[in-house]
Protein backbone atom coordinates (compact mmCIF):
# COMPACT_ATOMS: atom_id res chain seq x y z
CA UNK A 1 0.00 0.00 0.00
CA UNK A 2 2.60 2.21 1.01
CA UNK A 3 4.07 1.92 -3.14
CA UNK A 4 1.10 2.93 -4.32
CA UNK A 5 0.57 5.52 -2.51
CA UNK A 6 4.50 6.73 -3.05
CA UNK A 7 3.60 5.96 -6.57
CA UNK A 8 0.48 8.48 -6.72
CA UNK A 9 2.05 10.87 -5.17
CA UNK A 10 4.97 11.06 -7.44
CA UNK A 11 2.81 10.65 -10.32
CA UNK A 12 0.49 13.50 -8.62
CA UNK A 13 3.87 15.74 -8.17
CA UNK A 14 5.17 14.90 -12.01
CA UNK A 15 1.75 16.71 -13.14
CA UNK A 16 1.70 19.62 -11.14
CA UNK A 17 5.48 20.05 -12.46
CA UNK A 18 4.30 20.09 -16.09
CA UNK A 19 1.40 22.18 -15.26
CA UNK A 20 3.19 24.66 -13.64
CA UNK A 21 6.66 24.02 -16.52
CA UNK A 22 3.44 24.41 -19.30
CA UNK A 23 2.04 27.48 -18.06
CA UNK A 24 5.61 28.94 -17.50
CA UNK A 25 6.29 28.39 -21.04
CA UNK A 26 3.09 30.01 -22.46
CA UNK A 27 4.01 33.00 -20.38
CA UNK A 28 7.29 33.28 -22.26
CA UNK A 29 5.25 34.67 -25.20
CA UNK A 30 4.33 38.04 -26.58
CA UNK A 31 1.72 38.33 -29.08
CA UNK A 32 1.61 41.33 -31.22
CA UNK A 33 -1.30 42.24 -33.53
CA UNK A 34 -1.74 45.14 -36.49
CA UNK A 35 -4.63 47.12 -36.69
CA UNK A 36 -6.43 44.55 -39.02
CA UNK A 37 -6.24 42.08 -36.43
CA UNK A 38 -3.56 39.86 -38.01
CA UNK A 39 -2.08 38.05 -35.11
CA UNK A 40 1.72 37.11 -34.40
CA UNK A 41 2.79 35.35 -31.12
CA UNK A 42 6.96 35.51 -30.71
CA UNK A 43 8.40 33.08 -28.04
CA UNK A 44 11.25 34.57 -25.57
CA UNK A 45 13.77 32.60 -27.55
CA UNK A 46 12.79 33.93 -30.91
CA UNK A 47 12.80 37.75 -29.12
CA UNK A 48 16.29 36.91 -27.79
CA UNK A 49 17.62 35.82 -30.95
CA UNK A 50 16.49 39.46 -32.22
CA UNK A 51 19.75 42.58 -32.67
CA UNK A 52 19.40 44.09 -28.96
CA UNK A 53 20.82 47.29 -28.01
CA UNK A 54 21.48 48.52 -24.32
CA UNK A 55 19.71 51.31 -22.41
CA UNK A 56 21.62 53.30 -19.64
CA UNK A 57 17.93 54.44 -17.58
CA UNK A 58 17.29 55.14 -13.98
CA UNK A 59 13.39 53.59 -12.91
CA UNK A 60 12.37 53.47 -9.52
CA UNK A 61 14.95 51.28 -8.14
CA UNK A 62 17.71 52.97 -9.61
CA UNK A 63 20.25 53.13 -11.83
CA UNK A 64 20.30 50.14 -14.57
CA UNK A 65 21.20 48.88 -17.85
CA UNK A 66 18.71 47.68 -19.79
CA UNK A 67 19.54 44.85 -22.91
CA UNK A 68 16.46 44.78 -25.33
CA UNK A 69 15.36 45.05 -28.80
CA UNK A 70 14.18 48.47 -29.89
CA UNK A 71 10.19 48.37 -30.82
CA UNK A 72 11.18 49.87 -34.18
CA UNK A 73 12.69 46.78 -34.84
CA UNK A 74 10.43 44.37 -33.23
CA UNK A 75 7.09 45.68 -34.90
CA UNK A 76 8.15 45.16 -38.79
CA UNK A 77 9.74 41.68 -37.44
CA UNK A 78 5.82 41.12 -36.90
CA UNK A 79 4.94 42.25 -39.96
CA UNK A 80 4.46 45.97 -39.46
CA UNK A 81 6.00 48.51 -40.82
CA UNK A 82 7.24 51.04 -40.16
CA UNK A 83 9.17 53.94 -41.96
CA UNK A 84 8.08 55.55 -45.68
CA UNK A 85 4.94 53.30 -44.98
CA UNK A 86 3.95 54.99 -41.89
CA UNK A 87 2.18 58.38 -43.67
CA UNK A 88 -1.23 59.31 -43.90
CA UNK A 89 -4.00 57.77 -42.09
CA UNK A 90 -1.58 55.75 -40.27
CA UNK A 91 0.26 58.59 -38.55
CA UNK A 92 -3.18 58.35 -36.20
CA UNK A 93 -2.18 54.38 -35.16
CA UNK A 94 -1.12 53.85 -31.70
CA UNK A 95 0.13 51.04 -29.89
CA UNK A 96 -0.95 49.63 -26.73
CA UNK A 97 0.91 47.80 -25.09
CA UNK A 98 -0.65 45.49 -21.75
CA UNK A 99 0.62 43.92 -18.95
CA UNK A 100 -0.13 40.70 -17.42
CA UNK A 101 -2.16 42.34 -14.11
CA UNK A 102 -4.33 44.91 -17.14
CA UNK A 103 -2.12 47.67 -16.82
CA UNK A 104 -2.14 49.78 -19.95
CA UNK A 105 -0.10 51.72 -22.18
CA UNK A 106 -0.25 53.93 -25.14
CA UNK A 107 2.44 55.35 -27.54
CA UNK A 108 1.98 57.17 -30.74
CA UNK A 109 3.36 54.94 -33.65
CA UNK A 110 5.60 57.62 -34.92
CA UNK A 111 7.60 58.00 -31.18
CA UNK A 112 8.40 54.38 -32.26
CA UNK A 113 9.60 54.82 -35.96
CA UNK A 114 13.16 56.03 -36.17
CA UNK A 115 12.35 58.17 -39.12
CA UNK A 116 10.26 60.07 -36.75
CA UNK A 117 11.52 59.73 -33.12
CA UNK A 118 15.35 60.32 -31.94
CA UNK A 119 14.94 57.81 -28.87
CA UNK A 120 14.45 53.91 -28.88
CA UNK A 121 11.65 52.55 -26.87
CA UNK A 122 12.58 48.75 -26.16
CA UNK A 123 11.08 45.64 -25.31
CA UNK A 124 13.55 44.66 -22.61
CA UNK A 125 14.37 41.38 -21.74
CA UNK A 126 17.42 41.63 -19.30
CA UNK A 127 18.72 44.09 -16.51
CA UNK A 128 21.82 44.38 -15.16
CA UNK A 129 22.99 41.49 -17.75
CA UNK A 130 20.54 39.06 -16.23
CA UNK A 131 16.82 37.87 -17.46
CA UNK A 132 14.06 39.92 -15.92
CA UNK A 133 12.69 38.95 -12.94
CA UNK A 134 9.34 37.46 -12.28
CA UNK A 135 8.32 40.71 -10.74
CA UNK A 136 9.01 42.18 -14.38
CA UNK A 137 9.52 40.15 -16.88
CA UNK A 138 9.59 37.71 -19.18
CA UNK A 139 9.29 41.44 -21.21
CA UNK A 140 9.60 45.35 -19.82
CA UNK A 141 9.19 48.39 -21.87
CA UNK A 142 12.12 50.90 -21.47
CA UNK A 143 11.46 54.40 -22.52
CA UNK A 144 14.58 56.67 -21.80
CA UNK A 145 13.41 60.39 -21.85
CA UNK A 146 10.23 59.82 -20.18
CA UNK A 147 10.54 61.89 -17.33
CA UNK A 148 8.23 59.33 -15.09
CA UNK A 149 8.51 55.93 -15.89
CA UNK A 150 4.84 55.69 -16.08
CA UNK A 151 5.04 53.82 -19.29
CA UNK A 152 7.93 51.33 -18.31
CA UNK A 153 5.12 48.55 -18.49
CA UNK A 154 6.10 45.19 -16.54
CA UNK A 155 5.60 42.01 -17.44
CA UNK A 156 4.43 43.06 -21.21
CA UNK A 157 1.92 40.19 -22.99
CA UNK A 158 0.42 41.47 -25.92
CA UNK A 159 1.01 44.72 -28.35
CA UNK A 160 -1.40 45.70 -30.31
CA UNK A 161 -1.84 48.22 -32.80
CA UNK A 162 -4.94 50.54 -32.80
CA UNK A 163 -6.39 53.31 -35.19
CA UNK A 164 -7.59 56.11 -33.77
CA UNK A 165 -10.80 58.03 -35.55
Amino acid sequence: MTRRLRAIGFAGWLLLFVAGLSASLSAQTLQIMDAEGHSTTLTATQIANLPHVTVEAQDHEGDARFDGVPLSALLPAAGIPLGDALRGPRMAEVLLVSAADGYKVAFALAEIDPAFATRQIILADKRDGKPLDAKEGPFRIVVPGDKRPARWIRQVRELRIKAIE
